[in-house]
């Protein structure tokens, strides 16, 4: 996965994979049929993990919706801070995706398809939530709110792997929560 994520499904050579895996080529082939089945693979994995982690801080009922909103910002923010730290500078493997191989590749498009919707639902749900609340205007629906944030947190992003610092992509979060308020 973390080969994937740092070079791409094109770049990444089939003896890169192997020293990657620890297995040899042959053992590569027999075990996932193809380079392509080992990325859907990894993507699917990622996905997974990414989502689980958001959809763990939006289903948080301990916190108030506007609350567990920040602080899926703020754990974007974290992890792109700690990919610069490390010197990743490798974004999100789902946005590199989306950017570099969804139109080519239906299996990919299919499973970012899936994990967005799983993503908007949870946005969603705390976004009704915060509406009813009070928290967050209801002007638009929670929906289009989900959109609206799901993109802002794409374009965080993005803009963090282009070099954009902490204070910044917190600028941006607090921009994005402020136009939620009723």
């Amino acid at each position: 996965m973390r080969l994937f994520w740092e070079k791409g499904y094109e770049a990444a050579s089939t003896q890169e994979l192997c020293t990657a895996t620890g297995l040899g080529r042959s053992s590569i082939y027999n075990t996932f049929v193809s380079k392509h089945a080992l990325f859907v693979r990894a993507l699917a994995h990622y996905l997974d993990s990414m989502t689980d982690g958001q959809a763990a801080i939006l289903g948080d009922l301990a916190l108030p919706p506007l609350a567990r909103l920040r602080q899926l910002f703020r754990r974007v923010i974290d992890t792109e801070e700690s990919n610069r730290h490390e010197r990743l500078g490798i974004g999100c493997l789902g946005v590199n995706t989306s950017a570099g191989l969804s139109l080519r590749d239906p299996e990919a498009a299919d499973l970012l398809q899936r994990d967005l919707e799983r993503r908007l639902g949870a946005l969603q749900d705390v976004i009704a939530s915060g509406q009813h609340a009070g928290e967050i205007s209801r002007a638009r629906e929670p929906r289009e709110v989900a959109l609206f944030l799901n993109a802002t947190i794409a374009g965080m992003r993005i803009s963090a792997q282009s070099g954009l610092d902490r204070t910044a992509l917190e600028s941006i979060a607090e921009t994005a929560l402020d136009a939620l308020a009723p």
